[in-house]
């Protein structure tokens, strides 16, 4: 596996506390010794890494020097040898010695490293040792910290202890040696103390503010010459702030603080070794790590690379590793052409070094025309086809310089013309264009393609400056031209200077307008900010005169305030979180197993990166306060992947009004330009078929945002999309005449009654704005109608009509109610693939075709039908009828389409039965979503298949439970009518899939099979199909 990108102190000790719980054997504490010493040489100065890695070697040492710590007896042997007290010690030394001029923090490892040193030498004083002890204790007061004092009284501890004749004589030369150290600490302890306190409050800024300055005034000291008997600063000093800021504080992540920090050694390189500098190119290659996206640091690591004489192979790598990051154009594009800059001026320079070979100008050759096309190309990924390239086209003057110092003007020159479609309104390019011209230019002769050149500069209509360009012109034929070709620039000028001082009018004026409307609007936020008192007179006033309108009010915003907080608590942006670079390879049980101690999670989604390096997990959890707990795990590790966890909110949307054929590869391409989708969640139709909305969750809160100005788009002018963010608390009420209470339902209907006189009779209370009288597929009266009115009280006034009279029939007449449970779905030939995204009932079937619109006793048999009839299973219960239409009509027409979410199918009537026994060969296994295969079969095969059940539980061991087995009851099946829709007279209900039978026929149980006394018709199987499919429909 990849070693994880790991950066700053903090992100280090979590990888290596993560390695140094699970180690459990001498081989994998090995392996955490050697991740320690990763961890030092990316963080070289951290104290809290030297002294976790000094305190890990040091319990090594302890461990194997008895069988306590449960070690084997042959590890024990081997780790007494790889783990001695002299390396052990040693460590210590190296840890101490790195960490040494870090003023705040460096005697926490240094007073532990020697309270070991002094315990080791109680057991065994000897001259030699104390003498040692001795000379560390006067290393250590030479060297400015915040406890010299501490380290002053250790001393005196130990002199008294071991040397105690030497006692006076040792203090005072130890209060000699430490005096620079203490006045440099001194001229320092103000900016620590400030420091401090700003880590204290946790405030970020204030770190950031307080460590700047500390910075800025550090950087400085080394420069200036120090007063008659003051102490001079050393550079290292500066050095350990640096390292102290990038690794301790969230200021590694600041590519300025890097930058000052490179400049810094930069300007002390020829001094380095001789003030114990670090190496310049180690830190900027740490740089890059903390900071991939810094194009200012990439270029600088090419250029000191270049400065070092680094082999061409050592910069192709520097130059691979930053191309390869994802990070570059974090901040925009400017970084990438900044690097793209450096990498193309350093191909150039190859040419011109004394001795450059052939292989250094082939590089070149190569190298500069791919990186043109490289950061182009990379421009038009990020900003798409109209990215124009650099506006100071400098990648370009690289190439276009390199080829005029080969000798190729020709091909250079083509390369200005080429940029003259991009950048034709800017001076400064015509500039440019001018003065290369005049630099290639012939010695004999004038400079005819400079002259030009400014001619069709000043051409332009649109320059941002063609005052310069102008008077550039002028002098140019002044010094170059003949007489007769300076006459006609000074008239084309004249003319020009005209043209261009109306446009500047035009602009001055415009100008002027739209400052004058800038304070004419401040004038009225003005008048605006005077008028609360005299609003809030009024407000009170209107309060008085409606007193009960205003508690209304009150109650009702109160109401809104409870139901927001209640939503805010369900609410699942509120409660999600979401997990990037999992390993690859992760399962949701592992996923579920991390982050269980934080809380019930709800669902876990995962998504492998394209890269297939690492995984992102979306995970919801069943509260929000678990939730807040869950982001305890950013920058920990889950196994050696350093995980970012952030809060999910502001990433989901809720969609609608979409087209209802909708599916995942449509929503993905309408929000293509927005951003990444993460995931797509469509709703279960197993209660409710007439659903149409999904939550799509994007990778980033911009790509959210984005989506949400695709809201009110039109979608193939019929459809107007909704894409708003996701917000229970903002939930819309329902619209429309059943929702505003105007529509009544009546049912118990003449069969023979028309529309017109439905609507006369109902016309006598109001405004009839809508009746619709309900039909069988067939186009017959079902004796129920919806009758929609115009205002609330006139259907109000309607429900007299109930229990009243109506041609041969007593009318029921209730208002209308909406029906949350919807089974079934059901689209016939003709009728409309808009249902209504909240459910409403916008998909009600027209009549069927003519050939199939028949009285009951010229209806065709069931024979007929069933060979016409085909079953879909396997079907998602996200899947709508809509889809399942456009998915089966390719193969002929249809007349209608059942769908069964509670049997997880659907039920399809062709025209012909060659067109369902195409349908049936095609369809089977096809896959309707991804890892769903379509089965095709009978209506038999179809209603012995179950509901879908969805389950979140972890299953482990063998598995979940087998279903529990259906029970077959002995006794005659009990005939239930199907669901139907709000019906009405004398119409029995089934699945809609064959006509009426007369009476001596065998009937059909409610799950489509026959009853006792009818004939058990063995289920067509795909050969049937096929048979039936070659003979043309004739069997």
């Amino acid at each position: 596996m990849a070693e994880p990108v790991v950066v700053g102190e903090d992100g280090w000790l979590a990888l290596v506390d993560e390695a140094s719980r699970t180690a459990g054997d001498l081989e994998q504490r090995i392996g955490v010794v050697e991740q320690y010493k990763r961890a030092i040489a990316a963080e070289p100065w951290s104290n809290k890494l030297w002294l976790a890695y000094c305190e890990w070697f040091w319990s090594l040492y302890t461990d194997c020097q008895n069988g306590d710590a449960g070690w084997p007896e042959e590890e024990q042997q081997v780790g007494q040898e790889l783990f001695s007290l002299a390396v052990a010690l040693d460590v210590w030394s190296e840890g101490s010695q790195a960490t040494q001029y870090r003023l705040n923090d460096s005697h926490e490892l240094w007073n532990r490293w020697m309270s070991i040193e002094l315990e080791q030498l109680s057991k065994s004083p000897t001259q030699g040792k104390i003498e040692r002890a001795r000379s560390l204790f006067f290393d250590r007061l030479q060297v400015p910290h915040a406890r010299w004092d501490e380290t002053s009284q250790m001393l005196s501890t130990f002199i008294t202890k071991f040397d105690e004749p030497a006692w006076e004589a040792t203090m005072i030369e130890s209060t000699r040696v430490g005096k620079v150290a203490k006045e440099l600490y001194s001229n320092r302890e103000d900016f620590e103390l400030k420091v401090k306190r700003a880590i204290q409050s946790g405030d970020k800024e204030a770190i950031k503010a307080e460590m700047t300055a500390y910075l800025a005034w550090e950087s400085t000291q080394s420069l200036y010459k120090p007063k008659k008997g003051a102490a001079a600063s050393p550079p290292i000093l500066c050095v350990a702030l640096y390292e102290r800021a990038l690794s301790s504080t969230h200021l590694g992540l600041e590519s300025s603080i890097w930058e000052d920090y490179v400049v810094f050694l930069t300007n002390h390189k020829d001094d380095a070794a001789e003030n114990q500098l670090p190496a310049l190119l180690p830190v900027i290659q740490r740089a890059t790590n903390h900071c991939p996206w810094s194009g200012a640091l990439w270029a600088r690591y090419i250029l000191s690379a270049e400065a070092e004489s680094l082999p061409f192979s050592s910069m192709e790598q520097i130059k691979h590793a930053a191309t390869n990051t994802r990070d570059l154009d974090r901040d925009g594009i400017g970084s990438v052409i900044e690097f793209y800059i450096a990498w193309c001026g350093y191909l150039k320079r190859l040419t011109m070094i004394a001795g450059a070979t052939d292989d250094d100008i082939d590089v070149a050759e190569m190298g500069l025309p791919t990186a043109l096309e490289d950061y182009l190309e990379w421009g038009r990924r990020r900003h798409g086809e109209e990215y124009r390239g650099d506006p100071l086209f400098r990648i370009e003057r690289i190439l276009i310089q390199h080829l005029s110092q080969k000798g190729s003007v020709a091909e250079a020159r083509s390369h200005w013309q080429r940029l003259v479609h991009i950048h034709a309104d800017s001076y400064e390019f015509w500039q440019q264009y001018y003065l290369w011209e005049m630099t290639v230019r012939s010695s004999v002769g004038p400079p005819t393609q400079a002259t030009e050149v400014l001619i069709q500069a000043i051409g332009r209509r649109t320059l941002d400056w063609p005052e310069k360009i102008m008077e550039v012109y002028l002098c140019h034929c002044n010094n170059y031209e003949e007489v007769d070709s300076l006459l006609k620039a000074m008239s084309t000028v004249h003319r020009l200077t005209k043209v261009v001082g109306a446009r500047r009018e035009k602009e001055a004026a415009e100008a002027a307008v739209a400052y004058a409307q800038q304070q004419h609007v401040s004038h009225y936020e003005t008048l605006d900010d005077d008028a609360p008192s005299s609003a809030s007179k009024r407000k009170r006033e209107a309060a008085s005169e409606e007193p009960e309108a205003g508690a209304k009010k009150k109650f009702k915003s109160a109401d809104q305030d409870a139901v927001r907080a209640q939503h805010a608590k369900r609410d699942r942006e509120n409660t999600t979180v979401l997990v990037a670079n999992l390993p690859p390879e992760v399962t949701q049980t592992k996923v579920r197993q991390y982050f269980k101690e934080y809380g019930h999670l709800n669902n876990v989604t995962l998504k492998t990166e394209a890269d297939k390096q690492s995984t992102t997990a979306l995970i919801e959890f069943r509260t929000p306060e678990e939730a807040q707990s869950a982001l305890l795990r950013d920058a920990k590790y889950f196994g050696g992947n350093q995980l970012q966890v952030t809060p999910g909110t502001g990433l989901t949307l809720y969609v609608t009004n979409y087209p209802p054929t909708a599916d995942d590869s449509f929503l993905r391409h309408l929000f293509k330009d927005c951003g990444e989708i993460f995931s797509i969640r469509w709703p279960s139709l197993k209660h409710n078929t007439h659903r149409r909305f999904c939550y799509i969750s994007f990778r980033t809160a911009i790509g959210a945002a984005a989506a949400t100005k695709l809201d009110g788009q039109s979608l193939g002018g019929k459809y107007t999309l909704s894409a708003k963010y996701s917000d229970p608390a903002n939930k819309k009420d329902r619209e429309g005449a059943m929702a505003e209470g105007r529509e009544i339902h009546i049912t118990s209907l003449d069969s023979s009654i028309t529309q017109q006189e439905l609507e006369e009779m109902c016309s006598k209370y109001g405004k009839v704005e809508r009746a619709r009288i309900l039909t069988t597929m067939t186009g017959e009266s079902k004796g129920a109608a919806f009758v929609a009115f115009e205002r609330k009280e006139e259907a109000t006034a309607s429900l007299e009509l109930d229990k009243t009279k109506f041609k041969s029939r007593i009318l029921n007449v209730e208002m209308s109610t909406g029906k949350n449970f919807k089974p079934t779905a059901t689209m016939a030939k003709g009728s409309s693939t808009s249902p209504g995204p909240d459910g409403g009932s916008a998909m009600s079937p027209s009549p069927a075709p003519e050939s199939y619109n028949r009285h009951a006793q010229h209806a065709p048999g069931q024979s007929e039908t069933s060979n016409r009839t085909i079953t879909l299973r396997n079907i998602p219960d996200t899947v709508n009828v809509a889809r399942v239409n456009a998915l089966v009509e390719q193969y002929g027409s249809i007349v209608k389409v059942v769908l069964r979410p509670d049997h997880q199918g659907a039920i399809i009537e062709y025209a012909d039965a060659v067109s369902a026994g195409k349908a049936a060969l095609a369809l089977e296994n096809h896959e309707i979503v991804p890892g769903r295969k379509l089965r095709t079969g009978g209506l038999k095969d179809l209603f012995a298949e179950k509901d879908e059940i969805r389950t979140d539980r972890i299953q482990i061991g063998q598995g979940k439970k087998p279903a529990a087995g259906f029970m077959q009851q002995s006794s005659a099946p009990v005939r239930r009518p199907g669901a139907g829709g709000r019906g009405g007279l004398g119409q029995k209900r089934g699945l809609g899939y064959s006509a009426p039978k007369a009476a001596n026929a065998p009937r059909a149980d409610a799950n489509g099979h026959g009853s006792a006394g009818a004939e058990n018709k063995k289920p067509k199987s795909n050969a049937d199909f096929k048979a039936l499919f070659v003979s043309g429909g004739n069997q």
